[in-house]
């Protein structure tokens, strides 16, 4: 009858160990799958965003009758070019911060478009900031 009252009340190092290593196993197929999804979702918000960028572009022209050249770039969306006459520029358009893509690196403008004839080229150049790549690093254009 002793014996009886005796019954284990802790679990062993082996089955602690064999617990620890199904859930690591399971962290290892599940994870990656998670978090494949977060670089198509900077794209999805990057093309969103540069939409945002299009509206203050047209603001612009509104405004000003004209879009922005090559060498006034984004920049004339926050801050009033120069060289333009008093009261057209009615912005600021953007905030500065909105003029960076999810990565953290600015969009380029180009007044002609080669991606969209006749109107004007939007680029991020994806999770590298460089020309060309695939998945993350892949460009994102403008419609």
């Amino acid at each position: 009858m002793r014996r009886n009252k005796n019954k284990r009340k802790a679990f062993t190092l082996v089955e602690l160990l064999v617990v620890v290593l199904i859930i690591t196993m399971l962290a290892a197929f599940v994870a990656p799958k998670m978090f494949s999804g977060i670089g198509k979702t900077k794209a999805d918000l990057t093309k969103a965003k540069m939409a945002i960028i299009e509206n203050a572009l047209n603001r612009f022209y509104i405004d000003c009758g004209r879009y922005p050249d090559d060498s006034e770039g984004l920049e004339v969306l926050v801050m009033p070019p120069a060289d333009m006459e008093d009261g057209k520029w009615r912005g600021p358009y953007l905030k500065r911060s909105e003029l960076l893509d999810f990565w953290d690196n600015p969009y380029i403008y180009v007044a002609e478009g080669e991606y969209n004839p006749g109107s004007f080229d939007l680029i991020s150049l994806g999770a590298d900031g460089m020309d060309g790549g695939e998945d993350d690093n892949m460009d994102i254009y403008n419609d």
